[in-house]
C-alpha cells in the first residue's frame, strides 16, 4: 500500500519505521515542517516531504500523526486534493464523527491509537471505526498487525486506550527504571541492571501474548511457599505496588477527559 504520515514527530517516524522494518510491499512517505531531523529515512526507501500535499492524491491510506491544533489546517491543505481515502488519526481527542464532517463521506474516518513501540513491531494499536467503513478499516488494521497487535475496540474506550497503551509505555519505562535502580543497590552496575530488568519485562509479557493466561497463573510458577518471589511480592503490595499504578492510570484518564 501506499501509505502517506502527515506529523514526522516522534510517533510518526516510528510507525514509518515500523513500516519499512515488518510489512512489506509499502511506498511510505513522511511529512513534516522541518525535515532536517528525518531525513535519514530516505536511506531506508521512505519519502520525506515538507509538502503535506505531495503526492497524496495516489496515496491509500493517509494516517494523521499531527497535533489537535493542526487539524484543520491540515485538512484545509490537504482536502482539495483527497477524495476516497481512507484517513487514520491518530489525534488525541478526535472522534470519529468530528473527523468524518471534516472530511466528507466520500473519505473514510477511521481513529488509531498507536504508540512508539511500532517502531520495534511492539506497538498495542487500538482502533475504532463505524461499521460503514469496515471494509476501508480493514488495511489500516492489517497495516498495524504488522506492527505488534492491533485491537478492534468501541470508540467510546479509545480515551482509555491512550492511557493504557500509549501511556502505559511510560508507566512499563518507570518499572524497568526502579527495578534497574534496585540491581544497583544490590551489586550490579546500572547497565547489567537495565538490562536484566528490560529482559525480564519483554520475558514476562512474551509468555502473556503467547499463553493468554491470567498474570496470577504465571505468577504461581515462580512464587514457591516460603520463598523470596512471594517475600517480594507481599512487601510491594504493602506499600502500594498494585494500587498506585492503578490510581496512576485512572488519573492519567481524568486528566485526558478533563
Amino acid at each position: 500500500m501506499k501509505v502517506h504520515i502527515i506529523g514526522g514527530g516522534n510517533l510518526g517516524v516510528s510507525i514509518a519505521l515500523g513500516l519499512t522494518r515488518f510489512s512489506k510491499n509499502n511506498q511510505i512517505t513522511v511529512t513534516r515542517r522541518n525535515t532536517t531531523s528525518i531525513l535519514y529515512l530516505e536511506e531506508l526507501g521512505v519519502t520525506v516531504s515538507k509538502d503535506n500535499k505531495h503526492n497524496i492524491q495516489d496515496v491509500d491510506v493517509i494516517i494523521l500523526t499531527i497535533k489537535p491544533y493542526q487539524v484543520n489546517t491540515v485538512l484545509a491543505e490537504i482536502l482539495p486534493l483527497v477524495t476516497n481515502k481512507v484517513i487514520a488519526s491518530g489525534v488525541s481527542g478526535l472522534s470519529i464523527e468530528a473527523l468524518q464532517n471534516k472530511i466528507g463521506d466520500s473519505n473514510s474516518a477511521i481513529r488509531i491509537m498507536p504508540n512508539i513501540a511500532a517502531q520495534f513491531g511492539a506497538s498495542a494499536t487500538c482502533i475504532a471505526f463505524n461499521e460503514r467503513h469496515a471494509t476501508q478499516a480493514q488495511n489500516v488494521v492489517s497495516l498495524f498487525q504488522d506492527l505488534g497487535t492491533a485491537p478492534i475496540i468501541d470508540e467510546k474506550l479509545m480515551d482509555a486506550a491512550t492511557v493504557l497503551a500509549a501511556s502505559g509505555t511510560a508507566f512499563a519505562l518507570r518499572y524497568i527504571r526502579a527495578s534497574m535502580q534496585a540491581g544497583i543497590e544490590i551489586g550490579f552496575d546500572w547497565k547489567t541492571a537495565l538490562a536484566i530488568s528490560a529482559q525480564t519485562v519483554k520475558g514476562a509479557a512474551e509468555m502473556i501474548l503467547e499463553e493468554n493466561i491470567h498474570p496470577e497463573q504465571l505468577i504461581d510458577r515462580v512464587t514457591t511457599p516460603q520463598g523470596c518471589t512471594i517475600a517480594g511480592l507481599n512487601e510491594m503490595e504493602m506499600h502500594g505496588f498494585s494500587s498506585s499504578l492503578i490510581r496512576g492510570i485512572k488519573t492519567s484518564l481524568k486528566q485526558i477527559k478533563g
